[in-house]
């Protein structure tokens, strides 16, 4: 088995980085939803309810702080293009505390189970992409590690998924079969939440040993 995708989300819901080196601490991939969109009480609003956030492409410019579509996200034009796609009350905030993610701060998916489901694997937004795995083998990983040269991963559970899914990552249309697909197929369980033990630095190609 071997990385053959790494992937990192600078802003929560938007669309996410494909990346040849990532570093990985107990708290995720460095850089990884730092920045969140807000409503005006401060919850966090997601694509899940606002799917044209996945319209918006984040990336981590070279002083380390996350971009929307070229543009530093304090800048206006980033706000513009938020409140566009969230409502006019909807607002950027910086957070890198380790609650920041919905669950865990590591999203492990294989190519065996990508192929099962069938659909685009950007689907799952997954941190990690395995490749060489056979069929759906994941799921008996849950309660195992991975060890990928210097980085140790644990395996905690397969991931609940949510209606993200069901949003196509280029043109947002919705196809509500891919959830139902899931949900009856699959157990509504779909690639590995992680946490970090030992962090590292992680490049595509490195072998993943099953441990």
């Amino acid at each position: 088995m071997r990385v053959a995708e790494l992937w990192r989300y600078p802003v929560k819901s938007l669309a996410g980085e494909r990346l040849d080196l990532a570093e990985l601490t107990v708290n995720g991939i460095a850089g990884d939803r730092v920045v969140h969109v807000r409503d005006p009480r401060g919850r966090v609003i997601t694509s899940r309810t606002h799917p044209k956030l996945l319209g918006l492409r984040a990336t981590l410019g070279p002083d380390g702080e996350p971009r929307i579509d070229g543009q530093p996200w304090t800048a206006e034009g980033s706000a513009a293009a938020v409140r566009a796609a969230a409502g006019p009350d909807a607002r950027l905030a910086r957070h890198d505390g380790p609650e920041r993610f919905d669950v865990l701060p590591l999203l492990v998916a294989t190519d065996g189970a990508i192929a099962a489901l069938g659909v685009d694997g950007r689907r799952l937004r997954p941190n990690i992409v395995v490749e060489g795995v056979e069929g759906l083998a994941e799921r008996a990983w849950p309660g195992r590690r991975l060890r990928i040269r210097d980085v140790l991963i644990a395996v905690e559970k397969l991931r609940g998924r949510c209606v993200m899914t069901t949003f196509d990552p280029d043109t947002q249309a919705q196809d509500p079969s891919v959830l139902k697909r899931i949900v009856a197929e699959f157990g509504g369980r779909m690639a590995l939440d992680c946490d970090v033990l030992e962090g590292g630095v992680l490049r595509v190609g490195d072998p993943v040993e099953l441990i």
